[in-house]
């Protein structure tokens, strides 16, 4: 059985850890967990997973945002499925179910980025979704 179910306690947070510590390696659970709580309480901060059986399987996190490019739109921030699991279609799933959630609240565009090393994840969003390339995205890690 598959379901997606939004995740908005500490302990759905807690269970969903192990499965994006696969995308965010560089996250403990403490921080994990901060940086969530922090999230989404400054930024509307959403998480989404699916659930096959009573298993995390994938998940997705994403927010609303305003830019002068884009207007009102949705940015996902993180979108992984467990590697055991790929090429099910849950991330279909998952993309799915936030673009549905975009519509329902008044959003039309998603947007997301991802690393340039994740050529599947590339064809995955171009061939799969439809989404277009339509940028790259550039950081600068500053001293602190």
């Amino acid at each position: 059985m598959i379901k997606i179910e939004e995740l908005t306690s500490e302990l759905k947070w807690k269970e969903a850890f192990p499965l994006m510590k696969q995308l965010r390696t560089h996250l403990d659970e403490t921080n994990y967990l901060q940086l969530v709580q922090e999230a989404r309480e400054k930024n509307q901060y959403k998480m989404a997973a699916l659930y096959k059986n009573t298993q995390i399987t994938a998940v997705i996190g994403f927010m609303p945002m305003v830019t002068l490019y884009n207007g009102r739109f949705i940015w996902v921030c993180d979108l992984i499925t467990d590697a055991n699991n790929r090429s099910k279609g849950y991330g279909t799933k998952l993309l799915s179910y936030v673009e549905e959630w975009s519509k329902k609240h008044g959003y039309d565009i998603v947007s997301l980025s991802s690393g340039l090393q994740r050529i599947d994840a590339h064809r995955f969003y171009e061939e799969k979704m439809e989404y277009n390339k339509g940028s790259y995205v550039f950081l600068k890690k500053l001293p602190i």
